[in-house]
């Protein structure tokens, strides 16, 4: 499917599992999945963050990948969020993606044991050496509470299947070192949405997106606008994006992305404990900001 460089480029989503009463709605991911192949989506990234991982049994990942792999059907690439605190998990998750045909991992780095940097280096390392797949890294220590530092990113970029990181550290200028270490060897994906367009201008090649489950288009227009230099488009679409994309984190994501795809009449609002419904003003705030960008 091409090279890395070419690959991690555009709009990639980071796609919501769906449930109605507590089971997988495996219809409403294909239904949805189908919508992203049609508005410029490059890649497809189930069982992330987004796709409520943490809440689903080994049992729901498998089949959640299974399901988008078979859906994509070899047009875009699908990226299989792998990642855990367990390394022998992640060898597990990550050996079934291959198996089952997806083209990449997404493994986040581990939650809550709060490893050391050479820690995170062993874990990834050994993740690598287990699976022959593309694995691409991901920093998001707002979610995990340890942040992978570009010194850390740059001694895994000497292992030959890491191909990207998607950078959700928040910082512009850890993204910046990790662009000025790495960026010639491995794309850096933009892992925050109100953050792409600053880090595609610091050397960033595209995104792992949550906007992109309600406004795909507009998101893989903004980047390639970007890419080919059409920086005042990109940045009119980054400023007409805006209140949308703070909306979409007015609680904690994926609780107000399902709630806007429930809006749009796609799926069930559905989120699993301990993430709850969206509050009813929260639900009116966004609501209100979809009508005005014609969503609704």
């Amino acid at each position: 499917m091409g090279t890395p460089q070419t690959l991690y480029r555009g709009s990639m989503v980071a796609i919501v599992t769906p449930f109605k009463e507590g089971v997988f709605e495996a219809t409403a991911l294909e239904h949805l999945i189908d919508f992203q192949l049609s508005n410029g989506t490059v890649g497809i990234v189930p069982c992330g963050t987004t796709g409520e991982s943490a809440t689903m049994s080994h049992e729901e990942h498998r089949r959640v990948v299974e399901v988008a792999v078979k859906a994509v059907g070899g047009r875009i690439p699908v990226i299989a969020g792998t990642g855990s605190n367990s390394t022998d998990e992640a060898i597990d998750l990550t050996r079934h993606a291959k198996q089952v045909g997806a083209d990449a991992a997404l493994l986040i780095t581990p939650y809550y044991n709060k490893p050391t940097q050479e820690g995170l280096f062993l874990h990834y390392k050994r993740v690598a050496e287990s699976v022959d797949l593309p694995l691409i890294l991901y920093n998001i220590p707002g979610r995990t509470a340890v942040n992978m530092l570009p010194e850390t990113v740059e001694r895994l970029c000497a292992v030959s299947n890491v191909v990207a990181i998607k950078e959700g550290s928040g910082s512009l200028q850890q993204i910046s070192d990790v662009v000025r270490r790495c960026g010639d060897r491995m794309p850096v994906l933009s892992g925050d949405d109100a953050l792409t367009l600053p880090i595609l201008a610091v050397g960033g090649t595209g995104v792992i997106t949550v906007s992109a489950n309600i406004i795909p288009k507009e998101v893989s227009t903004m980047i390639d606008a970007f890419n080919v230099g059409n920086i005042d488009q990109a940045r009119q679409g980054h400023l007409k994006m805006d209140p949308l994309v703070s909306a979409l984190f007015l609680e904690t994501n994926p609780i107000p992305v399902k709630q806007a795809l429930a809006f749009m009449g796609k799926m069930s609002a559905e989120v699993r404990l301990p993430l709850c419904r969206m509050s009813d003003e929260n639900q009116q705030r966004l609501r209100q900001v979809m009508t005005t960008y014609g969503l609704l």
